[in-house]
């Protein structure tokens, strides 16, 4: 087995890392594998640096696309402490390759601090800013000292100055990221996308009537407010709301505890950790997809790009989901579904309602949905843009070489 640092390819030109665990039921892999795909189909392979675990090889090779994966696994309680080991680990694995990169991406600071200030570096940096931690800790880690907030932040602008593209998802999070002081010329909107998928099969244990929600399940996805929301729909007896969670089942006990207290508990159908096709027959198979994100600043100030909305719209699926600047550049109010008012579980109900009383307008927006993925947010689109951010750095290097 190769050591840590010494790679079996030295001849690395590209080299992507995530503080993300990579392959994983998340939408973060999904993403992750789709732009190290266009990074490593422009440079005919490369290193990719992620987060292991979970049974997955420490090292791995794929001969066919020039690409070697390193997994980082260490198992260290503390999240600072992990990413401190996780970026030391990142700064061992780049060394080999510095003086043949030509272009590194990352996607967090965790990843970005070595790879901008590592000695000799002559490559360049595409940070890809998909959330800040200084802004998403404050959710997921509610006793997070000031100082130690102010500490990442500090991390994160530091990063930012000295990458030489950053790339985002969703004009929020630029302009979010333009108050933080980065140059709007040196941002480049690349947003999520999704595959329209062929015929799937519904899942054989599906309810006869079902909603869907897909995704994580930190605070700021809303899942309190939809469970508060499918409790006002109780007279909706053959109802079901399934839940497709990313995330293992112990992360969903007080969320279930909640179900219990509200009466609804015996009319959710909970699915944990699915592999991603058979996540795309359970929307395919819904009367709506739900995203109920919260109005919080995470959402609204920092912005996001939520891949279950479009890969709901892909499966021609009817979306309610909260009214979110950031939502609202991936779909329209009464074209592809319903836009509503966050936290607000009356009028989350009450959208549902209107959708599952009149299926034939319902479908019809799920059909303009998929069109809409099919003609502005497929994968192979989003590819072909990084693609030609990446060709623009390889021409811009070979003139000033």
């Amino acid at each position: 087995m190769t050591a840590p640092g010494q790679s079996r390819w030295r001849e690395a030109r590209a080299a992507y890392f995530a503080f993300d665990r990579y392959p994983s039921t998340k939408g973060s892999a999904v993403h992750i594998g789709q732009m190290a795909a266009a990074l490593f189909e422009e440079f005919g392979g490369g290193l990719l640096g992620v987060l292991g675990g979970g049974g997955l090889p420490r090292y791995q090779w794929e001969p066919d696309r020039g690409v070697e994966i390193a997994r980082f696994d260490e198992r260290i309680p503390n999240l600072i402490d992990r990413a401190e080991a996780y970026s030391a680990w990142v700064a061992a694995h780049l060394a080999p390759h510095v003086s043949t990169l030509r272009v590194c991406h990352v996607r967090d600071p965790w990843s970005a601090l070595p790879v901008v200030t590592a000695p000799g570096r002559r490559y360049r940096v595409v940070y890809e800013v998909n959330g800040l931690p200084s802004i998403e800790l404050a959710h997921t880690w509610p006793l997070a000292p000031p100082a130690t907030l102010a500490r990442i932040a500090a991390l994160e602008d530091r990063c930012l100055e000295r990458a030489d593209t950053v790339v985002v998802p969703s004009g929020v999070i630029a302009s979010a990221l333009v108050r933080r002081g980065v140059p709007e010329d040196r941002i480049h909107l690349v947003p999520n996308g999704a595959d329209v998928p062929k015929e799937t099969q519904r899942p054989r244990d599906a309810p006869e009537r079902y909603i869907v929600y897909v995704g994580a399940l930190q605070p700021w996805q809303g899942l309190d407010v939809l469970l508060r929301a499918f409790a006002r729909l109780v007279d909706l007896t053959g109802l079901r709301l399934v839940i497709c969670s990313s995330v293992p089942e112990r992360r969903a006990r007080a969320l279930r505890r909640l179900a219990g207290r509200l009466g609804v508990a015996d009319r959710i159908v909970w699915r944990f950790t699915l592999p991603h096709a058979e996540v795309a027959a359970w929307l395919a198979g819904a009367e709506v997809s739900v995203a109920p994100l919260t109005g919080c600043a995470r959402n609204v100030d920092q912005g996001c790009a939520p891949l279950k909305i479009l890969e709901s719209m892909a499966a021609g699926t009817p979306v309610v989901a909260s009214g979110l600047p950031a939502v609202r550049e991936i779909m329209a109010d009464g074209a592809h579904g319903r836009l509503v008012a966050p936290d607000r579980p009356a009028e989350l109900a009450r959208a549902i309602r209107v959708l599952l009383e009149y299926p034939d307008a319902a479908r019809a927006m799920g059909e303009r949905a998929r069109r809409r993925v099919r003609e502005e947010f497929d994968w192979a689109a989003t590819r072909a843009k990084m693609a030609a951010i990446y060709r623009s750095i390889n021409a811009d290097i070979e003139i000033n070489n």
